[in-house]
């Protein structure tokens, strides 16, 4: 076959809606980018290592809480969406986004294998003019020296034969305003052309701003000082909460009332710990990369060691509640309620609460997870199933543990049949009257 090399040429595709869209990994980003580019008008083919989620998908069934369960029915019966394990389907379309996980490893190092091997599966079948994107959150320079060499191996140049571009993906699970669609995004490409290709597929696909910067390396940085501002902040409002307990200072006071300021505040609140998949991990992103450069990112690593302890504080506060009533923690019936790293998902990437389980675990508590959202969730191997919140339940226990603030919960009831409380998220704040002893954060 015969390709034409040119910008132009896949530009027109773009705006045709001629195109063939692939999306590399079909999790929390790339199911709903998926879902967008078939409404969109583009055919869409999508890819993923696991039988499971590739005939889940072929049937409409959705297991992503920002895809709408109806759209994605619709866009697979017409057509417009099909996933499949066969990557050498790569070879059929135009432009490929790469959407998969960028863990950490035991040692707090940024595992780019899932990247890397998208990318060799994508170079045994990219061809001229074809559009490569790298969504995955990683550290400054992944594209430029991890994607391109693999995708130039082939012998097919960047900018000449080929566009590559990272556009970071911004997905907050759970947001009743911003999703995929009308999310700003930001786009760098390797060449000038390189972005303006990239930059028009999104402009096709959604509603908010495009936003173009110089290079991949920028975008990628970009992506880490959102989550690590965001890291920082709420490593300082864990802090603040910490010495706040010792001086017998409402934290939640503290801050309704700062954040009656105008300007120059901006509201940050404590937790059990941090969880998701990027806040907690996306600066160690980029505490790694700069020892390349000899530089330590001291505030950074303070604040991750700050939201990492959090966990022990909260099982420490246990301890010491149970104490008051001649308990110790070891047999005591304590009720965990929520499992899911925030409110009204049903995401336990990361959570917090999978760090207490373990603590509770160690110290032979006879605890029980209670999560509407999540049926039964794993903790190093181990399988833990919820149970529902009920009366009894309630009433048996010795202490009540509010690790997440679903909507869901009952906590008038909460209020008035447990005996104890310990509240990690202020989530009984709109309670007129508590029977319980009850503590917060």
């Amino acid at each position: 076959m015969e390709w034409i090399v040119s910008g132009k040429t896949l530009l027109t595709k773009i705006q045709d809606k001629t195109a063939v869209i692939g999306v590399v990994g079909l999790g929390y980003v790339g199911l709903p980018l998926a879902v967008e580019k078939a409404k969109a008008g583009y055919k869409v083919i999508g890819f993923d290592i696991l039988p499971n989620r590739v005939e889940q998908v072929n049937q409409g069934i959705n297991y992503i809480g920002d895809v709408v369960d109806e759209e994605l029915k619709e866009i697979v019966n017409n057509g417009q969406l099909k996933a499949t394990t066969d990557y050498s389907l790569i070879a059929e379309v135009d432009a490929v986004a790469i959407c998969v996980p960028t863990p950490l490893d035991k040692y707090q190092q940024p595992n780019v294998s899932y990247v890397e091997s998208s990318a060799k599966s994508i170079a045994k079948y990219l061809h001229p003019n074809m559009l490569v994107v790298l969504e995955s959150t990683t550290y400054p320079g992944t594209t430029e020296e991890i994607v391109q060499p693999i995708l130039e191996e082939t012998g097919l140049k960047v900018g000449q034969d080929f566009f590559l571009a990272y556009s970071p993906e911004r997905v907050d699970p759970g947001n009743k305003v911003f999703n995929t669609k009308n999310t700003p995004k930001v786009v760098g490409g390797v060449t000038p052309e390189c972005t303006k290709v990239a930059a028009a597929l999104y402009r096709s696909v959604l509603e908010g701003e495009v936003h173009v910067v110089s290079s991949p390396k920028v975008a990628e940085m970009e992506k880490i000082l959102e989550n690590t501002f965001r890291n920082i902040n709420i490593g300082l409002a864990n802090e603040m909460a910490i010495l706040c307990n010792k001086m017998g200072i409402d934290i939640w006071e503290v801050i309704d009332a700062a954040k009656t300021k105008p300007y120059g505040f901006m509201a940050f609140y404590p937790g059990p710990g941090l969880g998701g998949h990027c806040i907690p991990i996306d600066p160690f992103y980029l505490t790694w990369k700069a020892r390349e450069y000899n530089y330590h990112t001291r505030l950074i690593e303070v604040a991750g060691e700050i939201n990492n302890e959090m966990p022990d504080f909260v099982v420490d506060r246990i301890m010491k509640i149970l104490n008051r009533y001649g308990k110790a923690l070891n047999g005591a019936k304590v009720a965990v309620l929520g499992v899911a790293y925030k409110k009204d998902i049903d995401d336990y990437r990361e959570s917090p609460v999978m760090e207490i389980v373990k603590l509770l675990e160690k110290y032979n508590a006879d605890f029980v997870t209670v999560d509407p959202h999540i049926k039964n969730f794993r903790v190093d191997g181990k399988e833990y199933e919820t149970v529902p919140l009920t009366d009894e339940l309630l009433t048996s226990a010795d202490i009540v543990l509010i690790t997440t603030d679903h909507t869901a919960f009952d906590y008038e009831a909460i209020a008035s049949k447990a005996k104890v409380i310990f509240d990690t998220r202020n989530a009984m704040k709109g309670v007129q009257k508590i029977e319980a002893d009850y503590e917060k954060l």
